[in-house]
């Protein structure tokens, strides 16, 4: 199958980032590697073209909705009647897991996630609840998000170990938790090519607009669906030592470069202050979770968002309860 590449221009707007070529809709990360952007969350292809049937993997599955515009760009990749070996999971979160029982379906494949993410992908547990006041409004339309259960039965396995991911040889898996219980991230040594999943983002996803828009820099993970910070920093520490040439994630253009390989060190060296709502649900005490889900969850933290809607309908109602008695007096 003919693939027409078309590359953008030969230097990024600052200078220092080289762009990635494009095929189709997809992103090339690698020549190996495809992105698939979806609106506001990223997936990924991993194989050579002409890898055929079951050559090649599915890592993360995007959102509700858009399992057909997934299959069309493997389509148009591998060819028409051509089936990922496995669908990899990054984590469960909606965002990441939208198509997945559609394609698993409609592939007859696979579904592989890290131990700790099960309980959330077999109907055992909900994930924690997100946090909508630490940042601006994909934070606070987050109670709407699905949280879970979700259950995809018969064909979900648990990632084997050791690093192993099942059916890409010279990649290894790194528990990279604190986002999700069970969040992996997937590095090959051979290139260092990072697909990091949501351990950080190279957009700051609290916003709608750079949710929408994806301005370019490394950022914490995003903010209200992450529940324990401490693991997360150290989560970004393990892979800022990795010195990884492209960081592939869930959220955001892929970066490599010189602001990659500046601005990774700096968020695992300033996390606590750049990454940290420094007031929120989980800012001083994470949710817990084992095996089976969630154990217990800290209490909400106050919203002064909801107070201020509060008072304003209050004064409302007031203002109508005050023109109806001078129309029409005491009832």
């Amino acid at each position: 199958m003919e693939h027409h590449k078309e590359d953008t221009a030969d230097t990024s707007a600052d200078g220092q980032q080289p762009p990635f070529a494009r095929d189709g809709r997809l992103l090339l990360v690698a020549a190996d590697v495809a992105c698939l952007m979806q609106p506001i969350v990223n997936l990924y292809f991993v194989g050579q073209p002409d890898a055929g049937d079951r050559g090649w993997v599915l890592i993360d599955a995007g959102l509700p909705g858009l399992a057909r515009q997934i299959a069309a760009a493997a389509a148009a990749r591998f060819g028409p009647d051509a089936r990922p070996a496995a669908i990899l999971l990054t984590h469960g979160h909606f965002d990441h897991i939208g198509g997945l029982r559609a394609l698993a379906e409609r592939w007859d494949a696979p579904i592989y996630a890290h131990p700790l993410e099960l309980p959330y992908l077999d109907g055992r547990s909900a994930y924690p609840p997100p946090d909508p006041t630490v940042g601006g409004g994909m934070a606070r339309l987050s109670p709407l998000y699905p949280a879970g259960p979700f259950d995809f039965g018969a064909r979900l396995r648990a990632l084997p170990g050791e690093g192993t991911v099942p059916h890409l040889p010279g990649w290894r898996a790194i528990d990279t938790p604190g986002h999700a219980p069970g969040h992996v991230s997937f590095f090959r040594t051979a290139d260092r090519l990072l697909i990091a999943g949501d351990a950080f983002v190279t957009t700051r996803q609290e916003s709608t607009v750079a949710a929408l828009t994806k301005p370019q820099g490394v950022h914490g993970p995003p903010a209200y669906f992450t529940p324990d910070w401490v693991a997360a920093r150290r989560s970004v520490e393990q892979l800022a030592v990795l010195d990884p040439s492209i960081a592939a994630t869930g959220h955001g253009v892929p970066m490599r470069g010189e602001r990659l390989r500046h601005q990774l060190p700096a968020l695992a060296r300033d996390f606590d202050r750049v990454a940290v709502p420094p007031r929120g649900r989980y800012s001083g005490h994470p949710a817990v979770t084992d095996a089976r889900g969630v154990v217990s969850v800290p209490p909400p933290a106050p919203d002064p968002f909801v107070g201020v809607v509060a008072g304003v309908a209050a004064a409302g109602i007031a203002l109508l309860a005050l023109r109806r008695f001078r129309s029409t007096g005491p009832v």
